[in-house]
């Protein structure tokens, strides 16, 4: 047989090749997976596992929550709940220099943690934002480096569609991963003010403060961010307090997010119908990503791909630590060719044992060779640190899709400025992922306190 690390790589560069010729990644993944399978084992296996494969991935109940959050998120950007949150974030933080581009991102971080996606997030803010943004004059750059930038906050800050799938694939409760996203996620928050505080010292033209709003309209701003913080409250308090798992969890979003749009005359019925064909449009491309990904594995697994990779970085020698970073590394690099999700479906199944492998293995006690803590607090610290370093590609070229759904809004900043505006973002995406790196326990701690 050919040896598994040469046959590996080149299905990898067909699927690479297959991707860049605009071919959609599910059919990609469930064109080379079977193709493999196939050359391997011959095509009657193949069509073995097409007959109950589908079946077996479906039916998963932790999948069914997948639908609902979606739904949750079509809804909520229909709902105006984006303007309530950025006028009380503006209300706030508005008379600083730089305040209204601050309030962006507290207003993409709020929004997210109802939301749950990256683009959805960019878009809604985007639509809200930026014309205030234009309006006191700050610079394209910033502007849109800010909204491109805040995207982001979607991904991470729970509940987050990537974050579920991710639990799902290397097994994880997706009550410990929302637990575990929450501090990095408020981390990234802080840092993205600092930045744009340090921006605006540096550069006092591109960000102006507006004077602040008067007494009256600050009450009315504040009080209309509560309908939209309770929603949060009780969607995300009732899973981490054990009163209801993270489907019902959605569930109960949707008709909470519905409720206030119907109470705010923003939800009619055709907006309905849109989330819903929405939300089955979505649903459907995940769905077939996951089926693609899952034969992906079974391929990769035959020819022995995960454990002879995990077998050559044990002897090259290297130290755990920086085998961790060379991944991350790679995670940011392939970020730049194809979506959070996809990534993190094609690449975690290779990445996981290796990590498992340098750790002790599978079954070690509380406390792994490797990174000294055990397997199921790793799977929980690299799943957030793979999140952090997958969003980068949201934000950097060629696809960077946030720059692109920003640009899309500011018809007169070019592209080129917005990814100026977006670096100094990433330089503290960087420092919050060696932050990190360095203190698990900011990963760890809030599971630990909550039980998970």
């Amino acid at each position: 047989m050919t040896d598994p690390l040469t046959l590996g790589i080149a299905a990898l560069v067909v699927l690479v090749a297959l991707i860049a010729i605009r071919i959609p990644i599910g059919y990609a993944m469930i064109l080379v997976g079977g193709v493999g399978i196939a050359l391997v084992n011959g095509i009657a296996p193949v069509f073995n596992q097409l007959k109950t494969l589908a079946y077996g991935q479906f039916s998963v109940y932790d999948l069914s929550v997948v639908p609902m959050f979606i739904l949750m998120g079509a809804l909520a950007s229909k709902a105006g709940l984006s303007h309530a949150l950025f006028r009380g974030a503006n209300a706030w933080l508005g008379w600083m220099r730089g305040g209204t581009a601050m309030a962006a991102i507290a207003g993409c971080a709020g929004f997210g943690a109802v939301c749950g996606s990256s683009l959805a997030t960019a878009s809604t803010m985007g639509r809200v934002a930026l014309p205030e943004l234009e309006k006191y004059r700050y610079s394209g750059a910033l502007a849109t480096g800010t909204l491109a930038a805040g995207g982001v906050l979607g991904i991470l800050i729970p509940p987050s569609v990537v974050l579920i799938i991710y639990a799902i694939i290397v097994e994880a409760n997706i009550v410990t991963m929302f637990a575990a996203a929450l501090l990095p996620g408020l981390l990234a928050v802080v840092l993205f003010i600092l930045t744009i505080a340090i921006y605006v010292r540096i550069k006092p033209d591109a960000g102006p403060a507006h004077g602040g709003v008067g007494a009256a309209e600050f009450r009315a701003a504040t009080i209309g961010m509560i309908p939209v913080l309770s929603i949060f409250g009780i969607v995300l308090g009732g899973i981490y307090g054990g009163f209801y798992n993270p489907t019902p969890a959605a569930a109960i979003g949707v008709a909470l997010v519905w409720l206030y749009g119907a109470i705010t005359r923003e939800i009619r019925s055709r907006d309905i119908f849109g989330a819903l064909r929405e939300t089955a449009s979505t649903t459907g491309m995940i769905y077939l990503i996951l089926l693609g990904a899952e034969l992906m594995k079974i391929f990769m697994s035959r020819i022995g791909l995960p454990q002879a990779t995990a077998d050559w970085i044990i002897q090259s020698g290297l130290e755990p630590m920086s085998v961790m970073i060379m991944l991350l590394i790679a995670l940011i690099l392939l970020g730049c060719l194809m979506d959070s999700l996809s990534m993190i479906l094609l690449v975690i199944p290779f990445f996981w044992p290796v990590l498992v492998e340098l750790n002790g293995g599978l079954y070690m006690g509380a406390e792994g060779s490797g990174f000294g803590m055990s397997t199921e607090d790793l799977k929980v610290w690299f799943g957030i640190l793979a999140l952090i370093v997958v969003e980068l590609g949201l934000i950097t070229p060629p696809v960077g899709m946030n720059v692109f759904v920003i640009s899309s809004l500011a018809k007169n900043t070019p592209m080129s400025e917005t990814f100026k505006g977006v670096l100094p973002f990433f330089g503290a995406e960087i420092v919050r992922v060696a932050v990190l790196l360095a203190f698990p326990g900011l990963v760890l701690w809030l599971p630990q306190v909550f039980g998970s």
